[in-house]
């Protein structure tokens, strides 16, 4: 605005009105680290957590992130292509089949370690049943042939081997009776005080308690209800026809001093073929006299045919070898 002067006319003021403004300059503010940095300046220490930047610039401190729309034409960040999902099953079955066979190996020994355990328990509960009977939880059957048999001479050891059939009922392991090879279920009978079978009014060995008269239960055995005519596999347990059978479906085999030498000899761990090391020294801890009978110094073995279920009594594997090197014996 221009005004004339007092002092004449060609002297004139001038005024200009000037709008000011104390954040019209704005110098850039960074914090890194607690130190305060102005551009084209020094650096000076922050004061405090609480100093709080400029105040044009506080509005814009909390400023939410501007999200990008979906807008269709790209594929989400989460989404797979089928290349990528056939890589990650392929990684799966290659991992799934490297894991397999250590699963595999640790089932067969947890249950090995099962067997073994439930070989001694039936050991242990016989000598206890001894020890309070004074005799064997064997029928009169099994009493009398074995000593018949040491009579003729058809048993070394005047000893009794309950057992079963093996390698899908093509071998079969223990004392004939009549051409037949009477099972564990007559011990179990005793040993757990059953007097009828599971279920019927068929009478055990120990009817009326005749063979338990104090009615102690020696064994506590897992019961189970599969009989023979369920057809295999037959499950770990005690089943309907009082059998007791091994993790893998199998029968264990019994072997009992009847003759109380405190040497016990096995039907199949007996014979030299199986047995016998060198001379009169024999594997799995067994010893003969003869160099063909070998026996445990005990009064009761008991086994199991281990994971492959079977026994190799042809004469040509010994028992390490073959299908006997993974059996399961109470006496190891």
């Amino acid at each position: 605005m221009f005004t004339n002067d007092a002092n004449g006319p060609d002297c004139w003021k001038c005024s200009l009105n000037v709008e000011w403004h104390d954040c019209t300059f704005c110098p850039s503010i960074e914090m890194r680290r607690g130190i305060l940095r102005r551009a084209g300046g020094l650096a000076k220490p922050l004061p405090s957590p609480d100093v709080l930047p400029h105040p044009v610039r506080r509005k814009n401190l909390f400023k939410p992130m501007r999200l990008t729309k979906y807008n269709g034409s790209r594929r989400g960040p989460l989404a797979f292509t089928l290349i990528e999902l056939l890589t990650v099953i392929a990684i799966i079955g290659i991992l799934a089949a490297m894991l397999l066979p250590v699963l595999t190996a640790a089932k067969i020994h947890a249950q090995k370690l099962k067997a073994h355990v439930q070989t001694t328990d039936i050991a242990n509960a016989i000598e206890a049943y001894d020890q309070a009977y004074g005799r064997f939880p064997v029928s009169h059957l099994a009493q009398s042939t074995a000593a018949i048999g040491a009579v003729n001479g058809a048993y070394h050891n005047y000893d009794f081997t309950y057992g079963g059939s093996f390698n899908n009922n093509t071998v079969t392991v223990g004392t004939p009776v009549g051409g037949t090879i009477l099972s564990n279920n007559e011990v179990m009978a005793i040993l757990m005080d059953i007097t009828n079978f599971p279920g019927t009014t068929v009478p055990t060995v120990n009817t009326n308690h005749q063979s338990n008269p104090q009615m102690t239960k020696f064994l506590n055995a897992t019961m189970t209800s599969w009989s023979p005519a369920q057809g295999a596999p037959a499950p770990n347990g005690v089943g309907n026809d009082l059998v007791y059978r091994d993790p893998w479906g199998n029968p264990y085999v019994i072997s009992l001093d009847l003759n109380y030498d405190d040497q016990c000899e096995d039907a199949f761990y007996g014979q030299s073929t199986i047995s016998q090391s060198s001379g009169n020294t024999g594997f799995n801890g067994l010893s003969s006299t003869d160099g063909a009978n070998f026996m445990f110094h005990g009064k009761v073995m008991v086994w199991s045919a281990g994971p492959d279920g079977k026994v190799d009594n042809t004469g040509t594997v010994n028992a390490i070898s073959g299908a006997n090197k993974d059996n399961v014996l109470s006496w190891q």
